[in-house]
């Protein structure tokens, strides 16, 4: 599907001083390096500002200090990141669900499906789940029993849904997510794991996205809680009991242990491990690959580890480590002599 626009439209969508022909037809979005002729582009970082003026975009989205002595189209606006966000929805080729239930879907007799959703091939609904308006369950999604989607969500195809799992309004999840699977919960008895059952659910609010392979655990007896604005990227594990914060964003494989507590606002990066039981204020970043052993309660940023460097350096930092404790036990010896010295006495005959 092509989606044709005139600059002009564009503009008044998004408030935006237009420098251009109004009846200028856009018909696609790309960056600065690959547009052409009806594609729009944006400059969002200072880095790529040597490209602007090379561009063969038809126009480009800019702050008013970077629109000072450009001669091609733009629309100016306080956040082009922003706009280009906002605008990227109007270009977007993904296909329309079509309403109605696919002769294949298996919908339980009590389920309740709003006459405006779209339940793929070979879906199932199971008994009690309630799907809200404008809701799609793409192929082979599963819902189970109790469930309830609110309105506008969106499942893509092979999602899976355990029982109990209550999802806001407007919430995407992608291929292959897992929500409300049990979580991993066991008791010792004399060397033998005996199981818990997972008696809560997973709740998550308005406007959660859940990337690709992503596993949000029910809880043990309450609910797993995703809060409202959380984007989850691909690959992440969040364990029982866990309580996300509105508006926090966590990138690729990060894996949360059970029982933390998450605050608001915060960006998680990619690779990060918490152990459970911890608590994390609102508004912290995390580094990418840094494992969090405690509480974090202070708003800031925050990292561990070692940053990347040559192999023969890291090979020599690494023997290093291995020396620590010996070198420690050095320099509090030589501290001492240091000390004996300062204060007038006289070093040992080992000195």
């Amino acid at each position: 599907m092509t989606v044709t626009m005139t600059l002009g439209q564009l503009a008044e969508a998004l408030g935006a001083e237009l420098k251009g022909p109004e009846a200028l037809q856009i018909t696609g979005l790309a960056t600065l390096q690959e547009a052409g002729s009806g594609q729009l582009s944006f400059l969002a970082n200072k880095q790529y500002r040597k490209f602007l003026d090379e561009s063969s975009a038809s126009a480009v989205l800019l702050k008013a200090e970077d629109a000072e002595g450009f001669t091609g189209n733009a629309l100016i606006v306080p956040d082009p990141y922003l706009a280009y966000a906002r605008i990227s929805h109007l270009f977007d080729p993904k296909p329309k669900a079509v309403a109605g239930i696919h002769p294949s879907a298996v919908v339980a007799e009590d389920a309740q499906v709003d006459a405006s959703a779209s339940i793929g091939p070979f879906a199932v609904i199971e008994s009690g789940a309630r799907i809200g308006a404008n809701v799609t369950v793409g192929a082979h999604c599963f819902v189970g029993a109790r469930c309830v989607i609110g309105e506008g969500g969106w499942l893509a195809p092979r999602v899976t849904l355990y029982h109990d799992v209550t999802i806001g309004k407007r919430v995407v999840i992608q291929s292959g997510a897992v929500i409300g699977g049990e979580g991993f919960g066991f008791a010792n008895e004399k060397g033998i794991w005996r199981k818990i059952a997972q008696i809560g659910g997973v709740t998550l609010g308005d406007d959660v996205e859940i990337g690709v392979n992503t596993a949000v655990d029910r809880g043990a007896l309450s609910d797993t809680r995703i809060g409202d604005g959380v984007k989850l990227d691909n690959q992440i594990q969040i364990a029982h009991n866990v309580q996300v914060g509105d508006h926090t964003a966590m990138a690729a494989c990060v894996g949360i242990s059970g029982s933390t507590r998450i605050g608001k606002h915060c960006m998680i990066a990619g690779g990060v491990g918490m152990v459970g039981h911890i608590d994390v204020c609102d508004n912290v970043f995390v580094s990418g690959m840094t494992m969090v052993t405690r509480s974090i309660t202070e708003p800031g940023g925050y990292s561990s580890g070692t940053a990347m460097q040559p192999l023969a350096e890291w090979r020599k930092s690494a023997a290093r480590i291995r020396q620590l404790d010996e070198m420690s036990k050095r320099l509090q010896q030589l501290e001492k002599r240091v000390d004996t010295v300062t204060s007038g006495g006289q070093p040992t005959s080992e000195g």
